[in-house]
C-alpha cells in the first residue's frame, strides 16, 4: 500500500516537471524567434520536447498500472 501512494506521488511530480518542460519549450521555441534564449540554448525546443514526452511516458505507465491494480481488487 505505502509503495503505491509513494509511486502515486511521483507520478504526480513527474507529470508537473513534464508539464513545465512543454511550457519551457514553447517560450523557448518562441524567444529563439527574437534571438533571446531562455536557458542559454542548452537544450532545443525539441528536445525539451522529447524528454518531456519520455516523462510522460512514464506518468502513463503508471496509470495504466494503477488503473489494473484497481480492477483486480474489485470482483467482478
Amino acid at each position: 500500500m505505502y509503495m503505491q501512494t509513494l509511486l502515486h506521488n511521483v507520478a504526480r511530480l513527474v507529470f508537473l516537471g513534464a508539464s513545465t518542460m512543454i511550457v519551457l519549450a514553447f517560450l523557448e521555441g518562441i524567444g529563439q524567434l527574437f534571438g533571446v534564449s531562455l536557458i542559454d540554448r542548452m537544450y532545443s525546443p525539441g528536445r525539451l520536447l522529447e524528454l518531456a514526452a519520455i516523462l510522460l511516458i512514464f506518468v502513463i505507465v503508471v496509470l495504466l498500472r494503477e488503473i489494473r491494480d484497481s480492477k483486480r481488487e474489485r470482483p467482478p
